[in-house]
C-alpha cells in the first residue's frame, strides 16, 4: 500500500533531548502555520507520544534512530517518513509569521530545493559570516536545511542517502575539508556537502525563495545571546514584531525555551 496520503504538505521532525523541548517547538510551529493556512496538511515525525492534536499525520521514525543528544543525524529519515508527494520540511524551532503557500510554485522548479542565506530583523539579507567560516573556507553553498522542499522521486532519495552517508562517515569526511579536523557534523554542513557533490544548480536558486530571519546575536546585532531580554517583541493576530518591526515568512527564534510562551499567542 502506498505511503503517500496527500499531494503536498509540511513536515516537522521533533524529538525531545537535553538541548531543548523540540516537541513544544513543533507544537508552536504547527499552531503558527495553521493560523495562516488552516487547511494545510502537516505531518509530525517523532518518537514522542506527547504533542498537540493539530497535526494531520503523526509518523514514527521509519528506521532506528541515533542515541545522540541532538538526533540531527536522523534527518535523512524525513524522505522515508513523509506521507506527501511534495514535502516542505520546516525546522521545529521556527515561527510562520505570514502567508507562505505562494512559494510552492517556486519549489516545483527543482526536485529538491534548500533555502539559501538568512535575513536580519529589517528583512535584509545578512552578510554575517561568523557562523559560516567552514562554508566559506570550502566554497560550499550557504544553505540552511531549516527550509527544504522535495518531491517524491529518485533524485530526492539520492540526496537524502548522500546526507545519511556523510553523517555515518564523518570522521573520513573531516580529513578532506578545511577546518574540518575538530568540526562536528551538523545538518546544514551535511546538506551543503551533499549539494556540492551532486550539483549546486539542482538544489538552490540564489537570491530567490523563502529564507528565515535568524535570531542569533551576530545576525540581529544584540549584545547578549538572550535576545528576548534585550529586544521588545509582540505577537498580535499572528504577526510577530520585534522592536516594532513586523517579521515576514519564517523566523528562527533560536531560544527554544520560548516555544511554549509563543504558542499561547496562537490559541
Amino acid at each position: 500500500m502506498s505511503r503517500i496520503k496527500a499531494e503536498q504538505g509540511y513536515l516537522i521532525m521533533a524529538s525531545n533531548s537535553a538541548s531543548g523541548n523540540y516537541i513544544a517547538c513543533a507544537d508552536t510551529l504547527v499552531k503558527s502555520l495553521k493560523h495562516w493556512h488552516p487547511h494545510a496538511k502537516v505531518c509530525l515525525v517523532t518518537d514522542s507520544d506527547e504533542h498537540c492534536d493539530l497535526y494531520d499525520y503523526v509518523v514514527p521514525f521509519p528506521f532506528e534512530t541515533s542515541d545522540s543528544d541532538w538526533k540531527v543525524d536522523n534527518d535523512w529519515q524525513a524522505f522515508y517518513a513523509s506521507p506527501f508527494r511534495e514535502t516542505f520540511k520546516i525546522e521545529a524551532d521556527l515561527l510562520v509569521t505570514g502567508p507562505v503557500d505562494h512559494w510552492w510554485s517556486l519549489f516545483r522548479t527543482k526536485n529538491v530545493w534548500v533555502s539559501n542565506g538568512i535575513r536580519d530583523l529589517k528583512n535584509q539579507k545578512s552578510n554575517t559570516r561568523i557562523y559560516r567560516q567552514i562554508f566559506d573556507e570550502n566554497n560550499l553553498p550557504d544553505v540552511y536545511n531549516a527550509l527544504t522542499y522535495w518531491r517524491f522521486c529518485k533524485e530526492a532519495e539520492q540526496f537524502f542517502i548522500t546526507v545519511k552517508d556523510l553523517f555515518n562517515n564523518w570522521k573520513l569526511v573531516q580529513n578532506n575539508i578545511k577546518l574540518g579536523k575538530d568540526q562536528p557534523v551538523n545538518t546544514d554542513l551535511a546538506y551543503a556537502l551533499a549539494i556540492d557533490m551532486l550539483g549546486k544548480e539542482d538544489f538552490i536558486t540564489p537570491g530567490v525563495g523563502p529564507s528565515m530571519v535568524h535570531m542569533k546575536p551576530s545576525v540581529i546585532k544584540t549584545n547578549t545571546p538572550d535576545w528576548h531580554q534585550e529586544l521588545s517583541w509582540e505577537i498580535v493576530d499572528g504577526i510577530f514584531r520585534v522592536n516594532g518591526l513586523a517579521q515576514t515568512g519564517f523566523v528562527h527564534y533560536h531560544r527554544k525555551e520560548l516555544a511554549e510562551q509563543f504558542g499561547k499567542y496562537y490559541g
